[in-house]
């Protein structure tokens, strides 16, 4: 669940460049060069993807790159229908305003600019960029401080004087603006036939923008030279998965009613389950299984039973919100797995819409989604139809961070 404030974001990805300085290869040009067994803009799209604020996507090809494009996006993550793709131009400039372009007919309030070789963006510059537009900066430029001793050289080659670094930061991706501010900025560059600037906040600064800094990751790099993709690969290639399991558990009692709440699905029943939210308890424990995969605490920390805000509340609410949670820190949710157990209503006709509702929470395809019931053999509270309980377990995949 995404806060009331919560801003709308469009993502324009660059991808139209040829890279020559990568150097020919039989992949294409570098974006589409295989790192850790996928194309470079692969994994970009997948961080993009799974972020849970990315309204709608627009990825800014070449025109000659469209096989190479459509082979790219098949090996990313289901973008469930909020991507287009537009050819670039003749320069980066040009690229960016046709994506800008493609959003304007969007309802986005803000749009993150960003290089399809940069595939190690981390949740907690997107974070913070999130955080300096709410405090109304209107751009946003992640950057490093520079660390080496800089030097100007003259026009034979030699040292003309030692450049201090005091003040000077390294531009990174990506570069994120209130929209129209941005849009705005690139057609007046392309109507006074600018087209030599290098980043897009040197266009909002030249437009008279602010550029606020945040601070950006060493690991946040740009894949500019051969090198470089071999040493992504190798760094993806060499690093274990962080895969990570959690559970969950809850119970509620059932009381004289007309229906319970399972996994967000309303069945007819002579009883229904008490409770100070509807009750689900599977949604209430998939939602502790998820939490439990980032050490964010479980649904009471969240949301409070004696909070009266929450009294009736539909418990998809909780399971959007740790949604929300373990994407901003990176995760990738794999699978879910819900066990129910009750002596009654019958679970099984109900099992397949119980996990397309599952499927539409956390926005992964129904097959990653398991629904099983059983009974408890007439033993305990639970066979006397005093209340039902259940299970769930998650299985998240973390990117790897520099932290």
């Amino acid at each position: 669940m995404l806060a009331e404030n919560a801003l709308s974001c469009g993502v324009v990805i660059v991808a139209a460049g040829r890279g020559e300085r990568a150097g020919s290869h039989a992949d294409g040009p570098k974006q589409y060069r295989r790192i850790g067994g996928r194309p470079v803009i692969s994994h970009t799209l997948d961080l993009f993807i799974n972020w849970p604020h990315a309204r709608h996507i627009v990825v800014v090809i070449h025109p000659d790159d469209a096989a190479l494009f459509e082979a790219a996006r098949a090996a990313a993550l289901p973008a469930e229908g909020r991507l287009s793709v537009v050819n670039g131009g003749a320069t980066r400039q040009q690229s960016v305003l046709a994506g800008l372009e493609v959003l304007a007919g969007k309802d986005v309030s803000h749009v993150l600019i960003q290089d399809a070789v940069r595939p190690f963006v981390e949740p907690a510059i997107l974070e913070r960029t999130l955080a300096a537009f709410h405090h109304g900066a209107r751009a946003v430029l992640p950057a490093v401080a520079v660390a080496d001793t800089l030097k100007r050289a003259d026009a034979n080659g030699n040292v003309a004087e030692t450049v201090s670094r005091s003040g000077l930061f390294a531009a990174q991706t990506p570069q994120s603006f209130h929209f129209a501010t941005i849009l705005e900025a690139h057609r007046r560059a392309s109507a006074a036939g600018r087209s030599d600037f290098t980043d897009d906040a040197s266009i909002a600064e030249w437009a008279g923008v602010r550029v606020h800094l945040v601070e950006g990751s060493a690991g946040n790099v740009k894949l500019t030279l051969q090198k470089d993709i071999t040493m992504a690969d190798q760094r993806l290639s060499h690093a274990l998965p962080d895969v990570r399991t959690g559970n969950g558990y809850d119970v509620h009692q059932l009381v004289d009613g007309d229906g319970v709440t399972l996994c967000g699905l309303l069945i007819a029943h002579d009883q229904t389950l008490s409770g100070h939210s509807d009750a689900d308890v599977a949604l209430h424990a998939l939602t502790d299984a998820l939490l439990a995969t980032c050490g964010a605490g479980d649904i009471g920390d969240h949301f409070p039973p004696s909070d009266p805000q929450w009294k009736g509340a539909a418990s998809h609410i909780f399971l959007e919100h740790a949604v929300g949670i373990v994407r901003a820190k990176g995760g990738t949710i794999m699978n879910a797995d819900v066990t129910l157990i009750a002596e009654a209503p019958k679970i099984g006709p109900h099992k397949e819409e119980m996990r397309r509702n599952l499927s539409t929470f956390l926005g992964i395809s129904i097959e990653r989604c398991s629904v099983k019931a059983t009974t408890n053999e007439k033993i305990g509270f639970i066979g006397r139809r005093e209340g039902i309980a259940a299970i769930a377990t998650a299985t998240v995949v973390y990117r790897e961070t520099d932290a």
